[in-house]
């Protein structure tokens, strides 16, 4: 069932971003004044086609992983001479360049959209509080203190905890200073506290800033509880169960999820006694687990196969809630869509550089994974994916690469520059090495979903 959740939610989310994506191209098309042959949405099988008065043909396939629209054009086919002023090689390089860009600008617009509904309800958020700071790390080393509130990260102002993770990735990769803006409670004066980096999470494949740093927020654990067993891991062989909440690891309480994962890890091939409550038990039991030896970073580490969510409460006094009206959450939408373009942008930059390690890319296994966890997690959670996901498409296909939409205005930007267009020859062999380059990718980023720990 949860497999089937999941290819469903993704499919809504992937056809609703290519039907927005190709619509843009369409709608612009039209208002160039040239002629749509064909408006497709999807691969495979046909379940649904139909024309409209202009003649364009609507298709509706079965598989929703892509789309696309073929305009009229004299390299494709024969054009009669009064048709020609409807095809799209024939419109001036601004008007090719408008129909190109119209279809990433859609994802940004649909961005804008979504977020809007989102903020519409109100913003809430953890109020950036330092609750506990790791002996020897680096946040301690720096003096970050527990208590302290961080209201800025590098100049910029941090209202809430996601803000201030959204400001420490971009650190991830630079050697220097993150400088941090810190107050104590009840007090109006501000500190800056430095925090030394080298190379900052260079080669992490799942970077996480704030535990990297060494800090956590104020929160009352109460324990770890298994929200999914992996088929033919440790964990199901010794008889765990979904939903089951740990409690202790060989007689020693278990303090929080990163205690127990250090547990886990130390231990491949040890066996380990792990106390437990079950929901249709009265009392705790306890049972014994060899983890797996898994090798990460040229590493033997421990693993049970399972997925772990922390049991416990923040405290209501750490919810920071911020309301909108139509026209202000329509500006925090605008706000939070470049915010997010930005980050993509920065984050694609790392990569080429070396900046961040290429294990975070990501492929179509680890969207289908996320759409159907936050499909689950609530509407506000999935809205908010399909609109980061919407961002990333608009900015990918803006990246120079021939087959691309980039790849088209690159050229259409060569035309403007040498007063011709690009020769064929020379736009073919763009595309194949284009094509190329995204099957690369692809296979790349399928390999890292195939290899990921989930």
């Amino acid at each position: 069932m949860a497999l089937l959740q999941t290819i469903f939610f993704t499919f809504i989310a992937l056809g609703l971003l290519v039907t927005f994506h190709e619509f843009g191209h369409f709608w612009v098309a039209r208002r160039c004044g040239v002629h749509v042959e064909r408006f497709s949405i999807g691969f495979g099988k046909a379940l649904l086609r139909w024309r409209d008065k202009q003649n364009t043909e609507f298709v509706l396939a079965l598989l929703p992983l892509g789309g696309y629209v073929k305009m009229l054009d004299q390299r494709e086919t024969e054009v009669s001479e009064q048709d020609l002023a409807k095809t799209f090689n024939h419109k001036s390089v601004a008007q090719r360049m408008a129909i190109i860009s119209a279809g990433p600008i859609a994802n940004f617009v649909l961005a804008i959209g979504l977020f809007w509904l989102i903020f519409l309800s109100g913003e809430r958020g953890l109020a950036p509080l330092i609750g506990k700071v790791e002996d020897y790390s680096l946040a301690d080393r720096a003096g970050l203190e527990s208590g302290m509130e961080i209201v800025a990260v590098n100049g910029v102002s941090t209202q809430t905890l996601s803000s201030v993770s959204r400001q420490l990735f971009n650190f991830i990769g630079t050697t220097g200073d993150i400088p941090f803006t810190v107050t104590y409670p009840d007090s109006e004066l501000r500190y800056q506290v430095d925090v030394p980096v080298v190379a900052w999470l260079k080669e992490s494949d799942n970077p996480q800033p704030l535990r990297a740093l060494g800090i956590a927020p104020p929160f009352q654990f109460e324990g770890i509880k298994l929200i999914e067993i992996m088929e033919q891991g440790a964990a199901q062989a010794a008889g765990f169960q979904k939903d089951d909440q740990l409690i202790a690891v060989n007689g020693r309480s278990i303090t929080s999820v990163e205690d127990f994962i250090e547990s886990i890890a130390e231990n491949p091939g040890n066996p380990l006694d792990i106390e437990l409550q079950r929901s249709s038990e009265d009392q705790t039991i306890i049972l014994s687990v060899t983890p797996e030896s898994d090798v990460r970073d040229g590493v033997s580490v421990g693993k049970l196969g399972v997925q772990l969510a922390p049991v416990g409460q923040y405290l209501p006094s750490q919810i920071r809630t911020v309301n909108y009206n139509p026209f202000s959450a329509l500006i925090r939408g605008v706000k939070e869509t470049y915010d997010s373009t930005v980050f993509v942008v920065s984050s694609i930059g790392k990569l080429i550089v070396g900046e961040i390690s290429p294990k975070n890319l990501s492929g179509p296994i680890t969207i289908a994974k996320v759409a159907g966890d936050t499909a689950r997690a609530g509407v506000d959670n999935y809205i908010r994916f399909i609109a980061i996901l919407s961002i990333m498409l608009g900015v990918m296909n803006l990246l120079p690469i021939p087959v691309l939409d980039g790849g088209h205005l690159l050229f259409c930007i060569i035309e403007l520059v040498k007063g011709s267009p690009v020769s064929d020859q020379l736009q073919i062999l763009g595309y194949k090495v284009g094509f190329t380059l995204l099957i690369s990718l692809m296979v790349f980023a399928t390999f890292n979903d195939l290899t990921r720990a989930y």
